[in-house]
């Protein structure tokens, strides 16, 4: 048996006599995917909708995997793509997140499986966090080949979304080399949970998703699974 991940930790610890790290500043990876030649979809401003303290938010959070039918709607959708990884400030030039990120590289994005939202069509769609829309991949019914790709949880075909989330690993590496998959990892940990608690504040369910073919799920958002690769899913939905 392979010990790679044994071994990747060994080699990426940091100790106090040697630091793998550096600033390439000629090679340093663009914060923003842009996707060309795609129609852009406004998202409503996501406001202040939630009305549950955190404090509730802490006890009421659980994993839902039974969802009904009853579609949600954009506003609630905006929302949920803000707080789990929107800009909540600007300030002296820099955009701030409401999810940390080490280094402030955002190495995360975010595409979506719509399956039911009032007044936007089913299909794949990126989140441009750089303006707050949605960017149109393609259209048609994909919450089955979600639901195939994560090792058959059909909750994916149920949910009204189904969030993935990819992670571009040079944003990272340009600071961190190999010790950056540790810091990539990290930084979906930290959306996800925002977006689980999130969706509990507007009374919506969610469950994470580890469990998954990446190639399947790759394909689906369209990234190579080399410079980009799927890492980690979500469903939102409202609890029956």
């Amino acid at each position: 048996m392979n010990n790679y991940g044994d071994e990747f930790h060994q080699k990426t610890k940091y100790s106090r006599y040697h630091i793998n790290g550096g600033l390439d500043w000629k090679n340093q990876t663009e914060l923003y995917k842009k996707i060309p030649n795609c129609k852009k979809i406004d998202l409503p401003n996501p406001g202040e909708i939630s009305k549950m303290s955190l404090d509730s938010c802490f006890k009421k959070r659980r994993s839902i995997r039974d969802f009904s039918d009853k579609p949600i709607n954009l506003k609630q959708l905006s929302y949920l793509l803000w707080a789990s990884t929107g800009i909540q400030r600007k300030e002296h030039g820099f955009d701030y997140r409401t999810a940390p990120s080490a280094g402030a590289l955002y190495p995360i994005e975010t595409y979506l499986v719509v399956n039911k939202i009032i007044d936007l069509p089913n299909g794949v769609y990126h989140y441009s966090i750089k303006d707050h829309t949605l960017e149109e991949l393609r259209l048609g019914d994909f919450g089955i080949k979600a639901a195939n790709a994560a090792l058959g949880q059909m909750m994916c075909a149920k949910a009204a979304v189904v969030f993935i989330w990819t992670a571009i690993f040079q944003r990272s590496k340009w600071k961190y080399h190999q010790r950056a998959y540790r810091y990539i990892y990290l930084d979906a940990g930290h959306i996800a949970e925002n977006l689980a608690l999130a969706s509990t504040s507007l009374g919506l369910g969610s469950c994470q998703i580890g469990a998954l073919f990446d190639e399947e799920v790759n394909d689906i958002v369209d990234v190579d699974g080399t410079t980009e690769s799927t890492i980690y899913m979500s469903v939102i939905g409202n609890i029956v």
